[in-house]
């Protein structure tokens, strides 16, 4: 089971920098390329709702379950 984090996605329709998207969340861009690289571990519910609020989406807008 792999879940797919499309933040690039997101970020490209709002034609939002990963500077002024980390800024906005409260991230520094270097976790928001972890985010976007789909190599964190977790997401706090917290920083969940920062980027939702930011983005204004739904958390399936960013977050896919892809089966293996």
């Amino acid at each position: 089971m792999a879940i797919v984090v499309r933040l690039d996605v997101e970020l490209a329709k709002r034609k939002m920098s990963v500077g002024e998207f980390a800024d906005a969340v409260g991230l520094t861009p270097a976790n928001v390329a972890v985010l976007k690289n789909g190599r964190a571990k977790a997401v706090r519910f917290s920083t969940l709702e920062a980027i939702c609020r930011v983005l204004d989406c739904q958390p399936g807008d960013i977050l896919e379950h892809v089966p293996d």
